[in-house]
């Protein structure tokens, strides 16, 4: 009992002091709160004063992946709420090329690299190679949002990465199972049930049950403002409660939950009374802070220092060439099809800040639990933490280098 209250004072305590200095950090600060957390956890950890410690094995594992999962369930809620209302659907064609072609492109040039550098089976290195293919909402969050990219960074490249980070959380699980059934399943029945289970009812499942909650909701918060029998102090964490409801149900049905949270998020923002971004959206941001800060300690916690020794100069190798292999070519090549996005800045800047986060760490850990590979996790950690470090780095800098870009800027 006493090392539960010893993570809740630590957790408590990293909150509560950066949640003091939130604007000192956004301002003087050029790290970012995911990476952060990931020092924290290394000076707190094995590594450093070996206060605690964490190791991704056994039921720990499992752990791991649902507090990785609930953390970016909330989080997504929070990235739907953000954006304006219907703005997948209005920019469904941009979003469907990157979520398409666009991952599938990433996985390949992932999974190549780590299969040429590191000797790894190929269908072990596709499958670490999906791990690492979506942008996490969580570090893109950071990127896109307060003074400094409000300031230089126009609204629409701002929502474009936001819908992107959002969506491809669920969207990327697909390419995660793929792998998965390969390396664990009777050759003859990986595509059907591929085709089947994964992507008709868990995907296509969560895409209806996110609309149908999320929807329904919403109506349902309208219905109630309209008799009077609801308090404004009730329906600010209603959405905060809708991630919960809607995460519970996913997993009761064997939907994909993740997915099915930002849809759900998005339809509750289509409904009515909600045209524009409401209080909502800032109580769900500050409830993220006490998920996202305790999930990246973690990550610090769980960083497997021998393993990534053992990778030697290919790891070190690797992580460089997936920073500017695995994204930058991809977004550029596609870029004509990305509507909101209108200048050759524009592009370079969403190319570049794709970073790899809690999304990496959450399909890690399943693809552990689900093929029992322990080699899975040093390479996905070493690739997250080498992002969070040149994202986190050069958020700021990079921010300040696209003002100007402002200008007539639409908010699509």
């Amino acid at each position: 009992m006493s090392g539960l209250y010893s993570w809740l004072l630590l957790f408590g305590l990293i909150v509560f002091f950066l949640g003091l200095f939130t604007k000192w950090f956004q301002q003087r600060w050029y790290l970012t709160e995911p990476l952060t957390g990931v020092i924290l956890g290394v000076i707190i950890g094995p590594a450093g004063l070996g206060l605690l410690s964490l190791s991704v094995t056994g039921d720990q594992t499992q752990l791991l992946q649902e507090v990785s999962r609930v953390t970016l369930a909330v989080a997504d809620m929070g990235v739907a709420l953000r954006l304006p209302s219907g703005y997948p659907l209005k920019n469904w064609r941009s979003l469907a090329v990157v979520l398409g072609l666009g991952m599938v492109l990433m996985m390949a040039v992932s999974g190549l690299l780590i299969w040429g550098l590191l000797g790894v089976s190929f269908w072990v290195a596709i499958l670490i190679g999906a791990t690492v293919a979506s942008t996490d909402p969580i570090v893109a969050t950071t990127i896109v949002t307060g003074d400094i990219a409000e300031k230089y960074v126009p609204a629409r490249v701002r929502h474009f990465i936001s819908a992107e980070s959002g969506a491809n959380d669920g969207a990327v699980y697909p390419l995660v199972l793929l792998p998965i059934l390969v390396l664990t399943q009777p050759q003859g029945e990986v595509i059907s049930q591929w085709l089947v289970d994964v992507i008709g009812w868990q995907i296509g499942g969560a895409v209806l049950l996110g609309a149908i909650l999320g929807y329904g909701s919403s109506r349902l918060l309208t219905w109630t403002e309209s008799v009077g029998i609801v308090e404004k102090g009730t329906f600010l964490a209603y959405t905060f409660a809708l991630t919960f409801v809607v995460l519970g149900a996913s997993r009761l049905l064997g939907v994909d939950g993740v997915l099915a949270v930002f849809v759900a998020g998005i339809a509750y923002r289509i409904g009515p009374g909600t045209d524009e971004p409401t209080e909502e959206a800032q109580i769900q941001q500050a409830m993220t802070k006490f998920f996202v800060l305790p999930a990246f300690v973690f990550v610090g916690l769980a960083i497997p220092w021998d393993a990534w020794l053992e990778l030697g100069w290919r790891g070190l190798v690797l992580a460089v060439l997936i920073l500017l292999l695995r994204r930058p070519p991809v977004i550029v090549g596609l870029s004509r099809w990305f509507r909101p996005l209108q200048t050759r800045k524009e592009t370079v800047f969403t190319a570049w800040f794709g970073p790899i986060g809690i999304s990496t760490f959450f399909y890690a850990m399943l693809a552990e639990r689900q093929t029992g590979l322990d080699s899975i996790w040093p390479v996905a950690s070493l690739l997250l933490c080498a992002s969070l470090i040149a994202h986190g780095l050069s958020a700021t800098p990079f921010s300040r280098r696209m003002e100007g870009g402002r200008e007539g800027d639409p908010e699509a």
